[in-house]
């Protein structure tokens, strides 16, 4: 009998690893990016750094939770958390706190918390449950059903605040994950016109954002206007060169670039750290992608499989969008970069996501374990039985 030697138990291990060094890259980051901001805005230089740390430690023990609950039980509780989620949406446009012209958080004990992050996790969650009784009926997908309906409305509703980034994303990663299932021809065509219409209602509303796709093409046409944070981020990203110019030794964070600390916190981090640290970072996700892939593939039923695949899009879908908005070949939009930019409601989703990931790989795990120990009793049992002989 040959015996495998792998670096790894189980997929689990390399994904919390994995989560591990981004967390603290993206921590380390954060101080980097924030002190200066924090030292003219509330003269403390910890200010961003104390409330990612308090955030984290939420992340965790919301992670650790979600990974001790049985996945197949968020089916039970979907009604009542899309509840407390559109409320909490309209709550926002409501008495929601406004920040640079938009409403998107809810202020609770000194805490703002964006309501529209919870929505891409719980978008992705109905879309499995629908999208998983297709598949175990071996049909096509379809989403003209209740649970697309609500997901809509949900990303209606956070367009209004507006955010037409997370919109895009709580609609866009159920519709992606229905693309993998299989949609008819037909069904597929008439969805990219019905998505292609809503974006361009969407940009025609606000007039902004069709100055933005224009300016990507050409951001220095406007280096001082629509196209400066473009070419700000741009400039940082080059200004760090091969090696980067080195931990806390970045100068774009000192006023030059908007939202260092937040959607552009991967500029500073390429900033300080190089072409090197981009690409560290660039396979770190490409890795916890890939064990995405394989612990959906795994997966012990059809939702297992489809919240499996939708984690992974989600988790895919927002690096390669600020990933690409930071290196100018995406229009500029509110999109955070996983466990690296500041954000305590995103990094809460991000953990909690990958906590029921993670749920769904120690389940399969288990099931494997026990067809294993019972081919192994199988056996001894065939070995044990007594043997007859042929006595002439």
């Amino acid at each position: 009998m040959r015996i495998r030697k792998t670096l790894w138990n189980n997929d689990a291990e390399p994904i919390i690893v994995i989560m591990v060094i981004l967390m603290v890259l993206g921590t380390i980051n954060v101080f980097s990016s924030s002190f200066v901001l924090a030292t003219t805005d509330f003269d403390n230089p910890y200010y961003f750094l104390t409330r990612h740390v308090f955030w984290l430690v939420i992340g965790v023990a919301a992670f650790i939770f979600c990974r001790k609950v049985n996945y197949q039980r968020w089916r039970l509780m979907m009604p009542m958390l899309l509840m407390m989620t559109v409320l909490a949406l309209v709550a926002v446009l409501l008495i929601g706190t406004s920040v640079n012209g938009a409403k998107r958080w809810l202020s609770v004990a000194g805490f703002g918390f964006q309501p529209a992050e919870f929505a891409k996790l719980l978008a992705l969650m109905l879309a499995a449950a629908a999208l998983s009784v297709r598949v175990k009926r071996g049909q096509a997908a379809r989403i003209g059903n209740m649970q697309y309906l609500f997901i809509l409305l949900m990303a209606f509703l956070t367009e209004l605040e507006p955010d037409m980034g997370t919109a895009c994303i709580i609609i866009g990663v159920p519709i992606l994950m229905a693309v993998v299932v299989g949609l008819p021809k037909w069904h597929l065509r008439g969805m990219i016109g019905a998505v292609a219409a809503a974006m361009l209602l969407m940009i025609t509303i606000q007039p902004y954002r069709l100055n933005r796709i224009k300016i990507m093409l050409n951001p220095w046409s406007d280096a001082q206007g629509i196209g400066y944070q473009t070419v700000q981020s741009l400039s940082t990203i080059g200004s760090g060169g091969f090696w980067g110019m080195g931990l806390g030794d970045g100068v774009s964070k000192y006023e030059y670039l908007p939202e260092a600390h937040t959607d552009f916190a991967f500029a500073i981090f390429c900033q300080e750290h190089g072409y090197v640290g981009a690409l560290m970072v660039f396979l770190l996700f490409g890795l916890l992608i890939l064990f995405c892939v394989r612990v959906a593939n795994r997966a012990e039923d059809e939702f297992g499989q489809m919240l499996a695949t939708g984690i992974m899009i989600l988790i895919m879908g927002q690096a390669i969008a600020n990933l690409a908005m930071v290196g100018g070949m995406f229009a500029v939009v509110g999109v955070p970069l996983p466990f690296i930019s500041y954000g305590g409601s995103s990094l809460i989703v991000s953990m909690m996501a990958m906590g029921m990931l993670l749920n769904i790989c120690d389940h399969a795990r288990t099931r494997k374990t026990g067809e294993l120990l019972q081919e192994d009793t199988s056996s001894k049992t065939d070995e044990e039985k007594p043997k007859l002989r042929l006595v002439k």
